[in-house]
């Protein structure tokens, strides 16, 4: 417990409390709760687009109900639960924390954007009673142009979710550079810390172009403007370009802060100072600057010329590098430390694993040959999937074991934990390598038939996907039954961690430190 006997979760009562709290611990809970219903809700159409997909012929859908259900399970996973996810939940509680703050820079900004998310996310859910979207999470014009007069809802639903997204990159920026405790400089601040500075800032930049691409849509289709519709004079190319300009930025929204999750999980884990901290550290810049400007390997068949075509493939196998820097630095910080097998640490290696497939699938995707036969096959979703599923949601689970006891002040069932590291892993590969191998021998995606040839590998991801849905299930399951019913953890640092959230009280105080702590060690340092 806290001083005097509280602590952030029973300082205050009533549901009031919450819904206009300005503690980021307590909002930081409320995104939780949010984000697994949005994650059940998505994982939910995921699993009634593989069970159709179990059969070559129609099973339960015909090609509109595909289209829709595939639409929806987009747009929430990447929407609502992906891009808000590490930033918003995990971000918003251990920030302040790690760098000795008592809050956020803007704690009235930060409940706003959590009613952004909310707000958004009510007027999309809403597009499901005007007959449902069916252009697919990209909106690509001119099918946004065109089909149901609910694109419109949906697509202003997304604009208003941006806001949440540039209001917290926005407070984390000013955060970091003006709340640090004394001695806590630049080059002292905790890896994840580091990762989401550099999301912030993607964040910031990236997402008002998403903002203004969507209302232009809108405004298109409202008031008969042509700006993306070929019909009225518009370019539906330029949608593209607007679209994967914040688009693939949007890759490193997600990715980044998870990779700033499996710094303090390996570096803890293995009791050994990281490995490179200063390599790690730039390198979330290098990747935060380079994603500007390769937006241009998702047009490689848009009709955009040849050289444009390779200059953008050099550009994008430019990310391998800084990515590559990573992976390299938390392998060498393993390399005979005295590494624990827990629950975090084995969502670390899941990500390790996937996120690395991901990567380098991508290289064959980069490469403007190859991409021209692999483009919009089976190939491309598995390789979305490995780095989005594999790695950016394996580093949120990750987080969620890891800075679990200090968020609650419980301890979850550590065998179960290993369990759901463990099915996650197998299902994961068992749902997604069969699409490797399909994808390359041409099998389409966003189809609701297919040819019989490729029934061994749709029915083994289908089986894939019940394993993995299990072990997702089982997580939330876990941490939900332990956050109410869990032993109490009587430790502030059950881990052994070096950085200043393991220094506070097991759920921390509404005020986060009696005393703002002085800084005088280097992060992660192990004796």
């Amino acid at each position: 417990m806290g001083a005097h006997g509280g602590n952030y979760i029973n300082c205050e009562k009533g549901l009031w409390s919450w819904l206009t709290t300005i503690d980021h611990k307590r909002i930081a809970l409320m995104y939780f709760i949010a984000i697994m219903f949005f994650f059940l809700v998505g994982g939910l159409f995921a699993i009634l687009l593989r069970l159709e997909l179990f059969t070559p012929e129609p099973l339960f859908m015909d090609g509109d109900m595909y289209n829709r259900a595939m639409t929806l399970h987009g747009s929430i996973m990447v929407f609502m639960v992906i891009i808000p996810g590490v930033p918003a939940l995990l971000g918003n509680f251990a920030l302040p924390l790690m760098i000795g703050a008592k809050d956020v820079a803007f704690p009235k900004i930060n409940l706003a954007s959590w009613y952004c998310l909310m707000i958004g996310a009510i007027i999309a859910f809403l597009s499901l009673f005007w007959g449902g979207v069916d252009t697919g999470w990209t909106f690509y014009t001119p099918y946004s142009s065109k089909s149901a007069d609910a694109v419109a809802m949906v697509v202003f639903g997304a604009f208003v979710m941006g806001f949440s997204s540039i209001l917290t990159g926005l407070n984390f920026i000013v955060t970091i550079h003006k709340l640090r405790a004394p001695g806590m400089t630049m080059m002292r601040l905790p890896l994840f810390v580091w990762s989401l500075y550099a999301t912030a800032i993607i964040q910031v930049i990236a997402t008002p172009v998403l903002g203004i691409t969507l209302l232009l849509l809108t405004v298109e289709r409202v008031f008969g403007v042509g700006i993306f519709d070929p019909a009225m004079g518009g370019d539906p190319v330029l949608f593209q370009h607007f679209f994967w300009f914040y688009s693939h930025p949007a890759v490193y929204i997600m990715i980044i802060p998870a990779m700033g999750i499996i710094s303090e999980i390996i570096a803890t884990f293995s009791q050994k100072t990281i490995f490179g901290y200063k390599a790690i550290a730039f390198s979330s810049l290098g990747i935060a600057a380079v994603s500007f400007i390769v937006w241009g390997h998702h047009m490689f068949v848009s009709g955009q010329s040849v050289l444009a075509g390779s200059i953008f493939s050099v550009l994008t196998m430019l990310v391998g590098v800084p990515t590559a820097i990573k992976l390299f630095n938390w392998v060498a910080t393993m390399y005979k430390g005295r590494v624990k097998l827990d629950t975090p640490m084995l969502y670390a290696i899941n990500f390790l694993s996937l996120f690395t497939i991901g990567g380098l699938t991508g290289l064959f995707l980069a490469a403007f040959n190859i991409d021209v036969h692999l483009h919009d096959t089976y190939f491309v979703v598995a390789h979305f999937h490995y780095v989005m599923l594999g790695g950016a949601l394996m580093g949120f689970f990750g987080g969620l074991f890891y800075w679990f006891p200090k968020m609650t002040g419980k301890m979850y069932n550590e065998m179960l934990g290993r369990v759901t590291a463990l099915m996650t892993f197998v299902g994961f590969n068992v749902t997604f390598i069969p699409q490797f191998i399909m994808g390359s021998q041409g099998m389409p995606r966003r189809y609701h038939t297919y040819d019989g040839v490729f029934t061994p590998y749709h029915v083994t991801s289908t089986i894939g996907s019940w394993i993995l849905a299990g072990g997702f299930i089982l997580a939330i399951y876990l941490l939900t039954r332990a956050f109410f019913k869990g032993e109490a953890c009587t430790e502030k640092n059950p881990w052994g961690g070096t950085t200043l959230e393991w220094t506070v009280d097991s759920p921390p105080i509404h005020e986060n430190f009696t005393e703002i702590p002085t800084v005088t060690g280097r992060p992660y340092e192990y004796r």
